[in-house]
């Protein structure tokens, strides 16, 4: 239901805690004892584990509360914050620290602060001075911060506004602008929110086709930021009908659209464009080149249980600099449906980890589209074989950035260098219901690449400017030689210790 890369290369697999059994036990003396849990009171099942891609292996960890349709994000610290759920998770708040393989970590489940509002299916992102946001939820128009400010939650009118009859404004999607502002989506309505002042500082027109999030959710991306960070653009891609939550039917055509808009335009508005298949929960993933592929979901129905048929199996590439009409292209189709409760995760080497499917409230392996427990690695076409003698490989780079400040990589590359070197920063996402929470690439400026003294090259880099371009924590940095990726070495960001909120 919910996955997030830490910055040593594992990623953190998480579920509900009460659907019964699972295929993975707990460590013995770590059973899990509630008498509200109507499947097991006595529960020696892990509900979440850590997964590491490298060496294929995979741990149990022990979680307590209720973590389904919650939200997350990582600290500027490494530290996976993770907010909500339902029953005793409703105003949880839990951290996860993350280690080297060889070393052990598990879930923290704070006793000492709590969730103002119980948030679930709410929506986090993590802010210029390190602090995080946690926006809407079911039945909470409002939004909070951790660490907790004095005044708890604030009520932002906006997310009740675009509630209807069976919902549409839960998870909604949140982008931070390089202004500082926030780019919040619900249902079928966006605005610019300056979450300090609790102001609406624009509303954005109607974007056409439906709703299009929880239970109708298509899925969103911010585009790369790149040259001087001034222009943001937002993609909003696919989506239920109307009603095909209420009455149940899983046949009904998802939405094919896509609309895009320049946020931080005076006059902005949508234009539109189809993608090649309606898609209902659909994961729209940013590659390190800017590309976006989406992937994952649905061409018909909705989200919830049993809600949605007719799986979408190709993945799609968006390609943004393109003209519109020429910006999709179809991929090779997959094998495994990956609908409800699936996820898709941008790993260091430069692959899509997808996770999940779980269409069915326990596990059903016996369904038309039965529980999934395997895991996938997607592999976009810069990983041919055709391409690996392009393909840069980073030998010396700093491993801690500040803001506005010069640096320079090394890298080799098997042919010759005949164009630009980009680098760029891809931080790692909390990812679910077809949304990745805080998603985002920023490309630096940077210098031509010079032949080095080791028969490599030199690309001299500007680390972004400040927080509102990237907020601080820890990226994937990515060297790109014509279209191909490196694979990416972690590097922190860090704000100078008097503006850092611990």
């Amino acid at each position: 239901m919910h996955t997030a890369v830490t910055h040593f290369g594992t990623v953190v697999l998480l579920d509900r805690t009460n659907m019964g059994p699972t295929r993975l036990l707990l460590p013995k003396s770590h059973c899990r004892d509630d008498q509200n849990d109507v499947v097991l009171k006595h529960d020696c099942y892990a509900h979440s584990a850590l997964y590491d891609p490298t060496s294929n292996h995979i741990r149990p960890l022990v979680i307590q509360t209720d973590t389904w349709c919650s939200s997350g994000q990582f600290l500027s610290d490494g530290t996976l914050l993770q907010t909500g759920g339902d029953m005793d998770g409703w105003k949880k708040i839990r951290k996860f620290k993350p280690c080297e393989t060889t070393a052990f970590c598990d879930w923290e489940e704070l006793n000492d602060v709590a969730l103002s509002h119980g948030r679930w299916y709410s929506t986090n992102q993590i802010l210029p001075n390190g602090e995080v946001i946690i926006i809407g939820g079911k039945i909470a128009f409002s939004v909070e911060f951790y660490p907790p400010r004095k005044n708890g939650a604030t009520f932002l009118p906006f997310l009740a506004d675009v509630e209807d009859r069976q919902g549409d404004n839960l998870y909604p999607y949140v982008h931070l602008l390089p202004n500082g502002n926030l780019f919040i989506f619900a249902n079928n309505k966006a605005i610019s929110y300056d979450y300090d002042k609790n102001l609406v500082v624009k509303k954005y027109p109607p974007l056409d086709g439906g709703p299009r999030n929880y239970p109708s959710a298509g899925s969103s991306v911010m585009l790369a930021l790149g040259g001087d960070y001034s222009t943001t653009v937002i993609v909003v891609c696919g989506g239920a009908k109307f009603g095909a939550y209420i009455t149940k039917d899983n046949t009904i055509p998802a939405n094919g659209s896509c609309g895009r808009i320049e946020a931080t335009s005076i006059d902005p508005v949508w234009e539109m464009e189809d993608m090649p298949f309606a898609r209902i929960m659909g994961d729209m993933v940013m590659l390190p080149t800017g590309e976006v592929v989406i992937i994952n979901g649905a061409q018909s129905g909705t989200q919830g249980f049993d809600k949605a048929s007719n799986p979408c199996l190709n993945p799609v590439l968006y390609r943004p600099d393109q003209p519109i009409g020429l910006r999709f292209m179809v991929l090779n189709p997959g094998t495994v449906p990956r609908m409800y409760h699936s996820t898709a995760n941008l790993l260091p080497d430069g692959r899509i980890l997808l996770a999940g499917s779980n269409p069915h409230y326990f596990y059903n392996f016996k369904a038309q589209f039965p529980t999934e427990l395997r895991l996938e690695a997607f592999s976009p076409e810069y990983l041919s074989l055709d391409r690996k003698n392009i393909r840069p490989e980073m030998k010396s780079w700093p491993k801690m950035l500040r803001y506005g400040e010069e640096f320079g990589i090394e890298l080799i590359v098997t042919l010759p260098v005949v164009g630009p070197i980009e680098v760029n920063l891809a931080n790692a996402p909390f990812a679910t219901h077809s949304f990745s929470q805080g998603q985002r690439l920023v490309k630096l400026n940077v210098s031509p690449a010079v032949p080095s003294d080791n028969g490599g090259y030199k690309v001299n880099c500007v680390a972004p400017p400040n927080g509102m371009v990237a907020p601080p924590g820890y990226y994937m940095m990515f060297a790109v030689n014509q279209g191909v990726p490196s694979v990416a070495q972690w590097v922190q960001l860090v704000l100078s210790q008097s503006s850092l909120v611990d």
